[in-house]
């Protein structure tokens, strides 16, 4: 007898992502008795005066003078009222690079801030008063970012106990009033963050394309302001997406693709943005199976459409004056009887036969059948530029690490808007060669091109094969990570990182100010 699935996680009800910012006391003073009670600062210059003063009324006696000669950005030490952190961003020279790979301002003060919430836990803190001394709104906004970002913990978060260990925090800003737009932007934008990394993190016995469907049509709750449908299997067979219904055919939950169609309530002379996200909810490899080292991680192999549904989060909550479309490229690459093989010729939407070499370079296939639809919208529906974000290689890691995404454009100008939105985000992506002539990789005597080629430039390969599908629109191709392997910075555990969502937010924002 068949021995049934391992039942999947109950995914029922909307994800409520809490906001410890949301929390907190702007402009006050911290009251608290007979509980630990740490104290913040974060100068917003390195201002050697107020640093010294603040030393001064912390610290006791025999720690005031060493305390006072550290040249270190970040002081920490126990005084006379408790913990104390100073935080004094100090000029720093350029690694070169045109500035590209540069930390930010806003870079710097998410992950010092992030990383605060670490410690207040670790040493049960109960309340902190934080003090912001002549900070800029981009400060403002990452130090803020960051102790939400932090605020995430999956375990935390499927238990029912958010913010349940982080401390009351009171925060007042001296030269200058607090900016609640920026207050908001944060909470929205680590929301956004956390939504992907919460989306990367499920196991895959809980997300399957049917499930990470419902995540938009009920689970994630947006507003009237975005369209969410739904396009099953059934309907891809109609659309006549054959790469994608491939790729999906051996899962037991079968391939969908999910349009959420944003527009905004007031008329813009924008025209739309188009971001297609990869959403392998599990990647075994298909037939050419990987091996159990290779496979472990593979529930993160949607984390292009985590980081696009995110996306889209954002922008219906912040109600973005621009038109947006987003759509997820949703299939389980699984191994079964009816899975599809090497050597199977396969007709994409747009009329491309592809010759299978491979059945783990499957992503690429569900994307290029998804950016045919992204690419082929009609009237004021057509988009203007189209990005895709997709955990598509390893040869993009191997070269780039974990925390570059891998960027490929066919054009210069939406390419280098999207390297400094990056830098200005602390979400860094560098650009790649569309080498024409490693084309010729894919070549196949029985189809138009194969899915994958040798063993070099295979990053460059995949991006050339997705460009075949664009139709000459402005596109840009990011190859992530979309995971941490360890905590650093905002980010408190290894697991999903919500790569690229600060980048694309950035990037958005940008595109408002032209």
């Amino acid at each position: 007898m068949a021995k049934k699935a391992a039942p999947a996680a109950k995914v029922s009800g909307k994800l409520q992502f809490q906001s410890w910012i949301e929390t907190f006391d702007f402009g006050k003073e911290l009251k608290v008795k007979n509980e630990i009670t740490g104290y913040v600062y974060f100068l917003g210059v390195d201002d050697t005066a107020k640093f010294s003063s603040l030393v001064q009324a912390h610290a006791l006696e025999w720690q005031a003078k060493s305390l006072k000669q550290s040249e270190k950005e970040v002081v920490s030490f126990v005084g006379s009222q408790g913990p104390v952190w100073i935080l004094r961003p100090r000029k720093k020279t350029t690694v070169g690079h045109d500035g590209l790979i540069d930390e930010a301002a806003y870079t710097w003060a998410r992950d010092q801030f992030g990383s605060l919430a670490a410690h207040f836990k670790a040493q049960q803190i109960k309340a902190v008063q934080i003090e912001f001394h002549g900070t800029e709104g981009i400060q403002d906004l990452g130090a803020l970012t960051g102790m939400d970002m932090a605020a995430y913990s999956f375990r935390q978060f499927v238990d029912g106990k958010q913010l349940v260990d982080l401390p009351k925090v009171a925060l007042k800003k001296s030269l200058g009033a607090w900016d609640k737009n920026v207050v908001k932007e944060a909470s929205l934008r680590a929301r956004a963050v956390n939504v992907a990394r919460h989306m990367v993190n499920l196991p895959p016995n809980d997300l399957n394309p049917k499930s990470f469907a419902e995540m938009a049509t009920k689970r994630l709750g947006f507003p009237k302001n975005t369209k969410v449908t739904v396009w099953d299997t059934k309907k891809l067979v109609q659309e006549k997406m054959g790469l994608h219904v491939a790729v999906g055919q051996g899962a037991e939950n079968g391939p969908c693709m999910v349009h959420l169609k944003y527009r905004p309530t007031k008329k813009s002379s924008l025209k739309p943005v188009a971001f297609v996200g990869k959403g392998i909810t599990f990647d075994t490899g298909g037939l050419d199976i990987k091996p159990s080292s290779a496979m472990r991680l593979m529930k993160k192999d949607m984390g292009g459409a985590a980081s696009v549904i995110a996306l889209a989060q954002w922008a219906a909550d912040s109600n973005y004056p621009g038109p947006l479309d987003f759509y997820l490229a949703l299939a389980e690459n699984a191994v079964d009887g009816k899975s599809f093989r090497p050597s199977d010729v396969i007709t994409a939407r747009n009329g491309m036969k592809v010759e299978i070499d491979n059945t783990d370079a499957e992503g690429r296939l569900v994307l290029a059948d998804v950016l045919d639809v992204a690419c082929t919208q009609k009237a004021a529906d057509e988009a203007e530029v189209v990005i895709d974000v997709a955990t598509l290689t390893g040869a993009i890691k191997v070269g780039l690490g974990a925390e570059i995404a891998g960027l490929f454009s066919n054009d210069d100008e939406l390419a280098t808007a999207l390297t400094k939105a990056g830098q200005r985000a602390g979400d860094l992506n560098w650009r790649m060669p569309l080498f024409e002539k490693y084309w010729g990789d894919l070549a196949s005597p029985f189809a138009d091109c194969k899915n994958s080629g040798g063993g070099f430039g295979g990053a460059i390969t995949a991006a050339l094969f997705l460009q075949r599908f664009v139709r000459g629109k402005k596109w840009a191709h990011l190859d992530v990570y979309a995971w941490t392997d360890k905590a650093q910075g905002a980010l408190l555990s290894s697991g999903g990182s919500g790569q690229p969502v600060q980048c694309l937010i950035e990037f958005l924002n940008a595109r408002l100010t032209k």
